[in-house]
């Protein structure tokens, strides 16, 4: 639609998804992908951030004349953008261009948040001598303890995205929100400098340790969302995290080192094994296929690498056998919903989660036919509300004598 450059496509897109949740206007991001030539970086960076830049002022305009919603709305979109602008300067260490961009996306997003109806409230979760980043957002018409949503992010996401992600489809139906941003992730990553970690269970129980201190939150109906890399991530969690009532895994990832060895199928048996003593001319011709290809290089040296806190492939491949739910998914007691979209590579393992979990679950499935196909069925996100939350409202249901279990 707006690029023959498919990643610039692909990530014009992801921000135009947002539109129906205040985060993008159709008009702004096609004038702004009409000054962006595929494959063009700078461009790309140069033009979302006078896009970002200009939608803020107008912010910046209304706030000093008092209109407050106009206000919160301009905002609201210039975060989105300042967080697109910056997409093709991933790596380590972070540009300044990227931090800059970064620090107006998290300001512009604060401007939004205090204006907000209600206000959404930045939080700091204590964790491992520092904090995490986070927004409570609360559903303006519940009284007393309420459901929550935790929800924990991918691999290039920020805490500001997932608003759009889960959060307002959550508080219109009466759920609290906890948003945060882990080790690899948002600020943690950016400012804090502080690499993923495969056992996010620790993570979690850290961010189930604050929920549970807040009078709003119910701690007997607490769910766990994650979205991308983050359905990883949520199950790891929750089969080691036993206060939370269910878990969302959009999409069910089982592991990371499946795709890792489909990407590297032609490497000798012994250097799949142990990559670490491995020839590191083995790895040459993979990087320079990766080198060669714009997007592959996105994903893997400016991103995976810079997440990881890694700088070589065979790390890469070492790294990704500790992140295996295998262990995990037998060890979680509570009701779990799987996403499986039809032409998501990182769905592929979804049944293969669902065959081995042993609690209440339910698989769900979501097509191209319906729109709803792609990654994370972020072109079709209403129908993944739909039927997650559904699920999830069975599952924490308001009446305290009601069944928490769904199939």
């Amino acid at each position: 639609m707006f690029s023959t450059d498919p990643f610039f496509d692909e990530q014009a897109m992801r921000t135009l998804v947002h539109t129906q949740f205040g985060g993008a206007d159709f008009g702004e991001c096609m004038v702004t992908m009409q000054g962006v030539p595929p494959g063009d970086a700078a461009a790309w960076h140069r033009e979302w951030l006078a896009t970002a830049d200009r939608v803020a002022v107008i912010g910046d305009a209304c706030a000093a004349a008092g209109h407050r919603l106009s206000a919160r709305e301009a905002y609201l979109r210039a975060s989105n953008y300042y967080r697109t602008s910056y997409i093709p300067l991933f790596g380590a260490p972070p540009a300044p261009a990227l931090v800059h961009a970064f620090e107006r996306e998290s300001a512009t997003f604060a401007a939004f948040a205090e204006r907000a109806t209600p206000p959404l409230e930045a939080v700091e979760i204590p964790y491992e001598g520092t904090t995490l980043p986070g927004y409570f957002c609360r559903a303006s018409h519940v009284r007393g303890r309420g459901r929550t949503l935790i929800v924990t992010n991918g691999y290039d996401s920020t805490v500001h995205e997932l608003y759009f992600a889960f959060a307002v489809a959550a508080n219109r139906r009466g759920y609290h929100c906890l948003l945060f941003d882990g080790p690899g992730q948002g600020r943690v990553l950016i400012k804090q400098g502080l690499p993923m970690r495969p056992d996010w269970e620790r993570v979690v129980r850290a961010v189930v340790d604050y929920a549970i201190t807040r009078p709003e939150i119910d701690p007997a109906r607490l769910a766990l969302a994650g979205w991308s890399f983050g359905g990883y991530l949520a199950l790891r969690a929750a089969g080691g995290e036993s206060r939370l009532a269910a878990c969302v895994a959009d999409p069910g990832l089982m592991e990371l080192l499946g795709p890792m060895k489909k990407m590297l199928a032609d490497l000798p048996v012994e250097a799949l094994e142990d990559p670490r003593h491995a020839d590191p001319a083995l790895f040459a011709p993979y990087m320079e296929r990766i080198e060669a290809t714009p997007a592959l290089r996105w994903k893997i040296v400016q991103r995976a690498f810079w997440v990881h806190g890694i700088d070589s492939l065979a790390e890469y491949l070492e790294i990704a056998r500790l992140y295996s739910n295998r262990q995990a998914v037998r060890s979680i007691r509570c009701p779990v919903f799987l996403a499986w979209e039809e032409n998501d590579a990182l769905a592929a393992s979804a049944e293969e989660v669902y065959a081995a979990l042993e609690s209440p679950k339910m698989l769900a499935r979501f097509l191209a036919a319906e729109g709803a196909g792609d990654h994370c069925a972020m072109m079709g996100r209403s129908l993944f509300h739909q039927r997650m939350f559904d699920w999830l409202d069975g599952v924490l249901a308001d009446d305290a004598a009601a069944p928490r279990v769904a199939t």
